[in-house]
């Protein structure tokens, strides 16, 4: 694995703090159009195409404020981790289509088994509750 851990990065240098409060502003414009256009006063300024320029708003605040989020230090360190996560993902064996059918069959077969010696008791523990309360009748 090639994650490093190193605390004189984990802290936030100045300019990536500029960078998620600019995120953060690009994020909450977005909803803030969607909001306020959404209103009865408001939303006969958009015109026609009202709803699809409120969805367009907010698509646009979340893709810019990603991507001002990935140009700080932890937009890179969350970068290197995907990246570092997709190499780790080449390396596993999956099952083939026959195995996994099997394995489906198995838990399906287990599951109708301990769900019917569940009932079975919930019908003896109700016997029992019935036979004791009706005991001196």
């Amino acid at each position: 694995m090639n994650s490093k851990i190193d605390p004189a990065q984990s802290a936030s240098s100045g300019g990536d703090i500029v960078k998620y409060a600019i995120a953060a502003v690009l994020v909450l414009g977005g909803l803030f159009v969607w909001f306020w256009f959404s209103a009865a006063e408001h939303a006969g300024q958009l015109g026609a195409w009202g709803p699809q320029l409120r969805g367009l708003a907010v698509a646009v605040g979340l893709i810019a404020g990603a991507l001002v989020f990935l140009t700080s230090g932890k937009g890179r360190d969350l970068r290197e981790f995907l990246s570092e996560s997709r190499f780790e993902l080449r390396k596993v064996v999956w099952p083939t289509r026959q195995e996994t059918t099997r394995m489906t069959w198995v838990v399906i077969a287990v599951v109708v088994i301990l769900s019917l010696i569940l009932a079975g008791f919930d019908f003896f523990v109700k016997w029992a509750i019935e036979l004791f309360l009706n005991f001196g009748r």
